[in-house]
């Protein structure tokens, strides 16, 4: 769907490059994440490829076909929700829909389904201004999707939600891949990428050091134990045992067999712990 090869661009001023000669592909109908921290290159990557930064050098390719200009049908099949809410405060929040629907070429979805779909309809006549941050946010992803887009670009789509509607939109995003939407994710959330993500790429310094689905990433840098919870003799008992070590696999059938389990989980690397291991850098 979207190749982006030998990608850099460098902000005026600047010694070093934000996007440092990345090369990555998203397929169609895929979630794919672009993790990183803060300043490690998501957003400018993001604004490169939805036309607010110029392509500085390197190439972008949408289905093998290079893009040499970004162009009306681009940008009529695209949407972006950005991380920091742009509205207009003054307009309500049906009327921000509309105003943005207004733009497009081709029939769009319904204001009022939108503001449904995102548990805003209630607030549908109310001054966006007077939105919570929440709220808003969920406003500008409600606007992402006016043109039903085949690709949409997201940045930080549940950063600052509460727990109930931060999964609210994360059923929305694995709903639209089951429509075969194509979605790039940019977050530091790695939690929500393990969640949501088919693939992910870690950037870090403008450079991209690894790009593999969440499942293979833990699977090859994860340690294979089980943490073990039982009851003896009254007391909560804890064994970390490894799932290799033949002396450990005997000590889990004995556990299993002679005692009470309350709780037995596996020991994955998160993702969190892989982007440290790899490139020696907290998230934040």
């Amino acid at each position: 769907m979207i190749e982006v090869k030998n990608l850099f661009f460098k902000y005026n001023k600047s010694h070093e490059y934000a996007v440092d000669g990345i090369s990555f592909d998203i397929n169609e109908g895929e979630i794919f994440g672009f993790l990183g921290p803060n300043g490690a290159g998501k957003s400018t990557t993001q604004k490169i490829l939805t036309g607010i930064l110029p392509v500085q050098d390197g190439e972008i390719y949408l289905r093998k076909e290079r893009i040499e200009k970004f162009n009306n049908d681009y940008f009529n099949a695209i949407g972006v929700s950005f991380e920091q809410p742009n509205i207009y405060g003054k307009l309500t929040g049906k009327e921000n829909l509309d105003f943005f629907a207004s733009m497009y070429d081709y029939p769009v979805q319904s204001s009022s389904n939108l503001l449904k779909m995102v548990d805003l309809d209630n607030a549908a006549n109310k001054k966006a201004g007077e939105y919570s941050k929440g709220m808003q946010q969920r406003l500008v992803f409600a606007r992402s999707l006016i043109n039903r887009p085949k690709i949409l670009f997201l940045d930080e789509s549940v950063s600052g939600l509460d727990p109930s509607n931060a999964v609210l939109i994360k059923e929305i995003i694995k709903e639209l891949r089951k429509q075969n939407t194509t979605i790039f994710l940019t977050t530091h959330n790695m939690t929500v990428a393990d969640e949501l993500c088919d693939r992910v790429a870690f950037i870090n310094s403008g450079k991209i050091v690894l790009i593999d689905s969440p499942r293979n990433l833990k699977l090859r840098y994860g340690r294979k134990l089980v943490k073990i919870e039982y009851e003896n003799d009254g007391c909560l008992n804890k064994e970390i045992l490894s799932l290799v070590d033949d002396k450990d696999k005997q000590r889990i059938v004995e556990i299993t067999k002679t005692k009470l389990i309350e709780t037995i989980h596996s020991q994955e690397a998160t993702l969190e712990d892989i982007f440290i291991k790899v490139t020696g850098r907290e998230l934040g």
